[in-house]
């Protein structure tokens, strides 16, 4: 593959290209090269982009469709965007160095295999429910309609640009409503032509609209509106509790999708080569930059010094290098300040007692790069173990036996997932239900299936995506009452007449 051509972008409001004097300049990770340039929005743009999603909505240009025919809409943007699939993985890479393995499968083949899903999704939900009535006060029949909520703001971070912002767009669209995307500002690329093929297969002007800008303007701006009545967010904590101040506002519903600090538990009966393994894949891929990520190893203290030579054998083994290359493992992060920041929290775990196994170094590179990191000596109660730093870092926890395993991996305000290792499923199933999370993989790590409904406990997230708790989130129930008891004579009607005529 080769780099993306240096091109402008603009935000796409309305069914129209909207540009301005301002651009922001998109920077690979992997080089520190300008790659593009895109529209820098503000909150004018914020109200256009809501005053068009209210138009499209009003209009019933989408809503109105059958749950079928938005299926077939959102099918034929599939198979658009699967044709050009190579361009869109550039994309991705280009703005967020994620590795060609990496972007080819989890950012642009699980983004458009989820948005179908959520194609398909739309023709079994059950949009009617019906539910007889047979209590007091009245004989009758109710049935539970599921509508849409009108416009929903979608605020997507960097680290999978496409996916995640798919994972809001998908079920959002499929329930009928009309939705405004603020992406990541240093990552909008493969949102924007998204988009573009969005409305060049079917979908109607205004349904879809993308703002490109800031967080603090755009993104506050989208999550204050008064015209929009859902907010999803994905992002860290601190922005998600921001983002729920501003919704409350005008009492918009919101899913957030925030951070997390999993641990990865290792029992004494796990096969240690493939836990090993799976304990590295759940801290290292896409160098860490992952909300879900098991960076807290918690393995038995008699297992220890074994499990840690382990590590650091099989972790020197991961090959960084260029991003376009199939043969190499982990790629850049995402930025230089995310890299200092990195760098930072690994200096300061030393300066708490934490010793460095592996790692803990800037490569002397073009770009911005950590290498895979693995501490020991780590304490839960170090603020390596309790903050979320979003890079290739483990942190090796010993642990006594079976309970306090539960309390240390408990031990976080956080609580989006966790992995179990152990022969002993039943063993593993017991434990699993004592983790405080959203998700628990045993014998494996970052299993998220759009089928499954993922999201997190205490300060990781509100609401759940994926599955069809998805469509839940992305439509309100009314019930329609209709009384079958057979005319008014026979209805509590005159008790209510009786009392108003005291």
């Amino acid at each position: 593959m080769t780099s993306v051509d240096m091109k402008h972008y603009s935000m796409l409001i309305g069914g129209s290209p909207v540009d301005t004097e301002r651009r922001r300049e998109i920077v690979d990770p992997s080089t520190g090269a300008t790659v593009a340039t895109v529209a820098h929005g503000d909150a004018g743009h914020v109200d256009a982009a809501v005053a068009a999603a209210r138009a499209a909505f009003d209009a019933g240009v989408w809503r109105h469709r059958t749950p079928q025919e938005r299926a077939a809409v959102m099918r034929r943007i599939v198979a658009a965007a699967n044709e050009i699939a190579d361009e869109l993985v550039e994309l991705e890479m280009s703005a967020n160095g994620a590795t060609v393995r990496q972007a080819t499968g989890f950012h642009v083949g699980y983004a458009l295999a989820h948005f179908a899903y959520f194609a398909d999704l739309a023709e079994t939900y059950a949009w009617q429910r019906p539910a007889p009535i047979t209590t007091f006060p009245a004989l009758g029949q109710a049935v539970v309609h599921r509508e849409p909520i009108g416009v929903v703001g979608a605020i997507a971070p960097w680290n999978f640009p496409l996916l995640l912002t798919l994972w809001k767009v998908g079920p959002a669209l499929a329930a009928g409503n009309s939705v405004v995307v603020k992406p990541d500002e240093h990552t909008p690329l493969s949102i924007l032509e998204f988009a573009r093929i969005a409305e060049a297969n079917g979908l109607p002007p205004g349904v879809l609209n993308v703002v490109t800008g800031d967080g603090p303007e755009v993104g506050a701006r989208l999550a204050s509106h008064p015209d929009v009545g859902k907010i999803a967010f994905t992002g860290s904590t601190a922005v998600g509790r921001e983002i729920m101040r501003l919704a409350s506002g005008t009492v918009k519903e919101v899913t957030l999708e925030l951070g997390g600090k999993g641990p990865s538990i290792v029992l004494d009966d796990a096969d240690l080569d493939l836990a090993v393994d799976g304990v590295l894949y759940g801290c290292f891929v896409y160098s860490g930059q992952i909300c879900e990520s098991g960076t807290r190893a918690l393995v038995p203290a008699d297992l220890h010094d074994d499990f840690v030579e382990r590590l650091v054998t099989r972790a020197a083994t991961i090959v960084q290098g260029p991003t376009r290359d199939w043969d190499t493992d982990m790629g850049p992060v995402i930025n230089a300040r995310q890299q200092a920041r990195i760098l930072d929290h690994i200096r300061g775990a030393v300066d708490e007692g934490a010793e460095v196994a592996l790692g803990g170094e800037a490569l002397d590179e073009p770009g911005f790069w950590v290498t895979p990191t693995i501490l020991t000596g780590v304490r839960n109660d170090m603020r390596i173990a309790r903050e979320e730093v979003f890079g290739p870092v483990l942190a090796v926890i010993p642990y006594r036996d079976d309970d306090d395993a539960v309390r240390i991996a408990n031990d976080s305000e956080y609580g989006l997932a966790a992995s179990i290792w152990s022969s002993d499923n039943f063993r593993a199933l017991e434990l699993a239900a004592r983790i405080d999370c959203g998700s628990v993989w045993i014998n494996d790590a970052h299993q998220i299936n759009c089928q499954v409904p993922f999201g997190g406990f205490k300060q990781s997230g509100v609401g759940r995506e994926l599955g069809p708790d998805a469509l839940d989130a992305y439509t309100e129930a009314k019930a329609v009452h209709l009384d079958l008891s057979g005319g008014r004579d026979s209805k509590p009607y005159d008790i209510l007449l009786s009392h108003a005529d005291e």
